[in-house]
């Protein structure tokens, strides 16, 4: 193989312009693509920056030199000495940067050979996800994905300098914590040294962020990986990234100002968006009552009305029973869709099962009157009521789902979405930006039969509903506020409890003793009592961020090496079996069967 000795590169393939015609030039990349024209070679060679054609002319070069040339193949690694010249108006090609340019190679060194690729180095490319992660390393060579993780640096660049700005402080925090299982299982480190006894990886920095509150840091800041082991999806990993942010003597209008600054600056910067501050607010009850969902995508309507008085009273079980067991009644207005073919009707039945509804009913508007599975049971002046109150006319069709407030949430929510999807209502280029602010406090594990922390138990409540924190926790509502974006999620947090008698109410709230709040959170309630500052703080998921600024579907997408469902790398293959003696040696025994044992 031939070497790069004394033939150093001087420019990027994709930097090229007009402006450098007649330069001499030194290019290193890949073979993506050869066009051999007989005496005539043409080459897109790409590297980082882009791709550039480069010609290899059997007169000018000489026929041993163009021999060389013809032995290229798909992403080889060579380099290329040349000169820039201007292409003809006929070849010229609108749709590369480098399309009014070529470089006339004149000389040519191959720096490595390369198997041919199981799929081809290219964007838009219909492969199985399973493969290309197999080939990660060539997956990440495709043009799209190296601009995401580019977009992701950048990204990250600008969160720090803009933090740096405003005299934040980055301060790493430990990956080998205490657990503290509250939230989503914890993934154990066993300790060598420590017979017995195992770290957990961080589901979030979150107390040792507030310790550094109680050290007087004041502001602080860490683009940090963290760890939970849970069931995945297309916006979870098992390790994922985020900027985690905490401040003391803010206050939540301080912090949501702050943030909508940070977004802002992203925007602008990365992808030349202004975005309009300040964001939209809109407290949790509200959400809810309006989108069935704590993340609403407000980019369409189709909200959620309630038309329980309407049908109450009745002799239709369904909705009787539910009102009569303090549920409710609620609908959507698909718009000119009441003539949905009955198949479909069926498939939404089975769809809205999925996420806990029992059923699903609805109203046609058509011109031939209305037709509905429970029209026998009302009179028209009802379905003219529901008509109105729905904002609906004659073509549109109502989705009604009758249940615990909860379930009608859940399942009506995601109906939602479905059905904006389907009629194609959402503006993929808007960007609707949204506070939701308010959270409960706590939920209720109907398994457990206890109150759990709706975020964690580090959460304020607010000042006018500590009262309840014990007598009626249902009531209580937190200073947690989320950001979203376009349904999703992409940061959340909330001011904090800094007074010792206020965080033991909490532990009492959610069934935690004195002894087991001391024994999971001791050396924390230690530290506040020397003297803790008001504070509070925010994580925006990295991840989630980059994915929905590049528009993809998936945060595997943005991040380099990820893992499946599974939560398997197929291409390292981790995790993996390890041998006996490294258990021996951590004092571990597993009670895994391996297949073989249990025939």
């Amino acid at each position: 193989m031939e070497t790069l000795a004394g033939m150093k590169r001087t420019r990027h393939c994709g930097e090229l312009r007009e402006g450098d015609v007649g330069a001499e030039i030194v290019l290193s990349g890949w073979v993506s693509r050869r066009r051999d024209h007989g005496g005539l070679i043409f080459v897109d060679m790409r590297d980082r920056s882009g791709f550039v054609q480069v010609v290899y002319d059997e007169a000018a070069m000489g026929k041993d030199a163009f021999h060389k040339a013809e032995t290229l193949r798909s992403e080889f690694v060579i380099g290329v000495r040349g000169k820039v010249r201007a292409r003809s108006a006929d070849t010229v090609n609108p749709n590369i940067e480098t399309g009014k340019i070529e470089v006339v190679c004149e000389e040519l060194r191959i720096l490595n050979t390369a198997k041919t690729p199981p799929f081809y180095i290219q964007d838009d490319i219909d492969v199985d996800e399973m493969l290309r992660l197999k080939y990660r390393y060539l997956d990440l060579r495709r043009p799209e994905m190296q601009a995401n993780l580019m977009l992701r640096h950048r990204v990250t660049k600008i969160m720090r300098d803009f933090l740096d700005r405003h005299e934040f402080i980055e301060i790493e925090t430990p990956m080998l914590c205490k657990s503290t299982p509250e939230g989503a299982r914890d993934f154990l480190v066993p300790s060598r040294l420590n017979p017995g006894k195992f770290y957990a990886l961080p589901q979030s920095p979150q107390i040792f962020k507030q310790i550094l509150m109680v050290a007087g840091f004041e502001k602080y800041f860490q683009i940090v990986r963290c760890f939970r082991d849970e069931d995945l999806r297309a916006d979870r990993q098992p390790e994922f990234t985020q900027l985690d942010i905490e401040t003391s003597f803010f206050d939540e209008d301080d912090i949501l100002e702050l943030m909508e600054g940070l977004v802002a600056e992203l925007f602008d910067k990365t992808l030349g968006v202004k975005l309009k501050t300040p964001f939209l607010r809109m407290k949790w009850d509200e959400a809810m009552e309006r989108f069935g969902s704590d993340k609403p995508d407000l980019r369409f309507g189709m909200e959620l009305m309630d038309i329980s008085e309407y049908v109450k009273g009745s002799d239709f079980k369904v909705f009787a029973s539910v009102l009569e067991n303090g549920g409710q009644v609620k609908v959507i207005n698909v718009e000119d869709y009441a003539n949905i073919p009955r198949r479909e009707l069926d498939g939404l039945v089975q769809y809205v099962q999925g996420y806990g509804a029992k059923g699903l009913a609805w109203i046609q508007y058509t011109e031939e009157g209305v037709k509905s599975p429970f029209k026998k049971f009302y009179a028209d002046e009802v379905f003219e009521k529901i008509k109105a109150a729905c904002h609906a006319k004659t073509g549109d069709l109502l989705l009604v789902i009758a249940d615990k407030p909860l379930v009608v949430a859940q399942a009506l929510g995601e109906l939602r979405l479905e059905m904006a999807r389907r009629r194609n209502l959402i503006d993929a280029d808007a960007l609707n930006f949204l506070w939701v602010t308010d959270f409960p406090m706590f939920e209720y594990n109907e398994e457990e039969k206890r109150w759990k922390a709706m975020h964690h138990p580090f959460t304020a409540p607010r000042r006018e509903d500590v009262a309840y924190l014990t007598s009626d926790p249902g009531r209580v509502k937190a200073n947690a506020y989320d950001m979203v974006l376009n349904g999703v999620e992409i940061g959340g947090g909330s001011l904090r409890i800094y007074q010792g008698d206020l965080q033991e109410k909490v532990f009492e709230a959610i069934g935690l003793t004195e002894e087991e709040a001391r024994q999971k959170f001791g050396f924390m309630m230690d530290a506040f009592a020397y003297g803790t500052p008001p504070h509070g703080g925010i994580a925006f998921g990295l991840d989630r961020l980059v994915m929905l600024m590049a528009k993809r579907r998936s945060i595997r997408d943005v991040i380099a090496f990820p893992k499946t469902q599974s939560a398997s790398d197929v291409m390292s293959q981790a995790p993996s079996e390890v041998d006996a003696k490294q258990l021996r040696e951590l004092s571990v025994r597993s009670t895994a069967v391996k297949k073989e044992e249990k025939k």
